[in-house]
């Protein structure tokens, strides 16, 4: 019920600002530059991507709230040690999982052009690689809460951003794993409509 009356409150929240200020919305894509750590991974970066849709929600001149759902592909490396993990984890190299990302960002603009950005990401893991599932069962935990920072140029109804994501939450869902966290830098474009 709780849940119910949040979400009505937060749609009518919405529906409010985006007669009354602005709203926009927008397609994006790029990069992402990612990295599991913990005990079972090399502590290197990999590439992936991302692609989704954004809305922004003017709020003044200064701020806007910028909610966006992006697919999210993240592609790391096992370290030499990954099947001390789990026997059967020994024929595991590569890893790679696919997110539903949902970042809720405010914009704090500084000048027309320009915003920093920052805010909570929730990710909801939608695939992972087979040979994980097969050899070991599920070793990821369904959701990950991240928190991100960067910057936003916006030129005319173009957008080109930067920004930072780190995991606030474990999302091993392997016993005496140690504790894994992600982070990721996303590169990317994006298209007001």
């Amino acid at each position: 019920m709780k849940t119910k009356l949040f979400l009505l409150a937060f749609t009518l929240f919405i529906c409010s600002v985006s007669f009354s200020q602005g709203l926009a919305f927008g397609i994006k894509g790029g990069a992402s530059i990612n990295k599991l750590t913990g005990k079972s991974f090399d502590e290197q970066f990999s590439f992936g991507y991302h692609a989704g849709v954004f809305a922004t929600i003017s709020m003044g001149k200064k701020f806007a709230f910028q909610p966006e759902v992006l697919f999210n592909q993240v592609n790391t490396d096992t370290a030499s040690n990954f099947s001390a993990v789990s026997p059967n984890f020994n024929r595991v190299k590569n890893i790679q999982l696919k997110y539903l990302s949902i970042p809720l960002l405010l914009n704090y603009n500084l000048s027309k052009i320009f915003a920093l950005q920052a805010g909570p990401q929730f990710g909801i893991l939608i695939d992972q690689n087979k040979d994980l599932v097969q050899n070991g069962g599920d070793a990821f935990k369904s959701g990950d809460l991240s928190l991100l920072g960067g910057v936003q140029l916006k030129l005319l109804k173009f957008r080109v951003y930067g920004r930072y994501a780190i995991g606030l939450s474990d999302i091993s869902d392997v016993a005496n794993s140690g504790k894994w966290k992600s982070q990721s830098i996303q590169l990317g474009v994006g298209v007001a409509l």
